[in-house]
């Protein structure tokens, strides 16, 4: 079926299914306001903004979600999520589960059998069971990673949700994602890595969104989770946590100029990786991001982790609950990393330290100023490099960059206040 007559049919469902009342304002063709962050740079980031009538979508379900981004096509496209979207779906609609993708006699049953470490060694996995794994995780990644083209806007209508999407923005430029919630991008097939971390661990597959190769990206007020299958109920196999979830949002391989801003991000492990690895040079003088009033709660490590980039992050809101023994840290300062703090609040369980906020891993600097830790104001390099004195080599001050493209910078407080309130899908004003 030919893409205007999709539009045209969504369109007319669209009117008939969702609410008059579900928008304050049409938001689709909102822009990024100049000066607001990295993503502002030069041309600034439009999306779909200058979309024709004919490529205006509102889509309901998987199929028209597919149709409508066009196979990542860079024509310019708005398309408004409506309702509850399901990315684990046939083409008629219906649910697909993780038995639904398994084929050429996979099972997890077999698969542990076959590579526990206490027989098959610490070579990688090969042989019939890990081929089956693959052929199955393709046919999850068929269905559930949905490619995002240059120029398009995505944006969700009152109460929309895209569950066990792969959200792939990928060599393409001027994209938006707004005003929605995305949950749960969960891997039905995970892979066991024997020599990662020195134990062996489970590699996953999907980010809620992934931003790879790509440039000028805005993604605002957007609720990432891992709601409907919490990892923390997952069991352990060969000693390590089986993980279904990647990263919420990740931004690799040379993707550049990106703001993301009034975003949730929730009950997660790694939240966010900024450059892919440590001998990718081709990320340098690439990966700047700007981050700001966004709230992290709930999240074990990874918010963000950056390597390479030219990272502002400021006035962001973290939250460490009672009870949260496994957290690990917030900001993760890697090789060749520029990260600039501002202005970001942080309330931890009494566990929690300042110099706990802070991992580094071959990284030299740090940039820190007006962080609020408990409601008390601290200086937290000092205390970093104080506590891990001896261990680790200190940070210095001097990340080589001032940020100049930003808004108005709140203090803690207030922005602690705002975030709280404000943050997330469904909370643009």
């Amino acid at each position: 079926m030919r893409i205007r007559h999709i539009a045209a049919a969504a369109g007319m469902l669209g009117l008939l299914c969702v609410p008059a009342h579900a928008e304050a304002r049409d938001i689709s063709r909102d822009t990024l306001p100049a000066n607001d962050g990295w993503a502002s740079e030069g041309a600034g980031t439009t999306g779909g903004s200058t979309a024709d009538a004919g490529h205006v979508y509102v889509v309901t379900n998987r199929a028209e979600l597919a149709a409508a981004l066009d196979g990542g096509s860079a024509t310019p496209k708005i398309i408004k999520v409506a309702g509850t979207i399901d990315a684990n779906t046939d083409a008629d609609g219906d649910h697909l589960d993780c038995a639904d993708y398994a084929t050429d006699g996979y099972s997890l049953k077999a698969y542990l059998a076959a590579y526990d470490p206490r027989t098959w060694g610490a070579a990688k996995p090969s042989g019939a069971q890990e081929d089956a794994r693959q052929a199955s995780a393709a046919r999850q990644a068929e269905r559930i990673t949905l490619p995002v083209g240059s120029n398009t806007t995505i944006v969700g209508l009152k109460g929309a949700v895209l569950k066990g999407a792969n959200l792939q923005v990928k060599n393409a430029t001027n994209v938006i994602i707004r005003n929605l919630d995305l949950r749960d991008a969960y891997d039905c097939f995970p892979v066991w890595q024997p020599n990662t971390g020195g134990l062996g661990d489970w590699k996953t597959a999907y980010d809620n969104i992934w931003l790879t190769g790509s440039h000028h990206v805005w993604v605002d007020h957007v609720t990432l989770s891992d709601k409907g299958h919490p990892d923390e109920r997952e069991p352990t196999y060969f000693g390590r946590n089986y993980l279904r979830h990647d990263g919420l949002l990740d931004i690799t391989n040379g993707s550049d100029l990106v703001t993301v801003s009034w975003s949730r991000f929730a009950d997660h492990d790694k939240a966010m990786l900024i450059g892919n690895s440590d001998s990718a040079t081709g990320d340098r003088g690439k990966l700047r991001v700007t981050l700001h009033h966004n709230e992290f709660e709930s999240v074990v490590q990874r918010a963000p982790r950056v390597r390479f980039g030219q990272v502002h992050v400021y006035d962001n809101r973290y939250v460490v609950p009672a009870g949260s023994a496994d957290y690990r840290y917030s900001l993760g300062v890697s090789t060749e990393s520029g990260v600039y703090a501002q202005n970001n609040a942080f309330t931890t369980p009494g566990h929690v330290e300042v110099a706990d906020l802070v991992k580094s891993w071959n990284g030299t600097a740090l940039h820190d100023e007006g962080t609020l830790f408990n409601g008390f104001p601290v200086d937290l390099l000092p205390i970093y490099n104080a506590y891990n004195s001896g261990s680790e080599r200190d940070l210095t001050a001097d990340v080589g960059w001032t940020p100049t493209l930003h808004t108005k910078i709140d203090s803690a407080e207030v922005a602690d206040r705002e975030v709280a309130r404000g943050a997330g899908a469904g909370r643009i004003p």
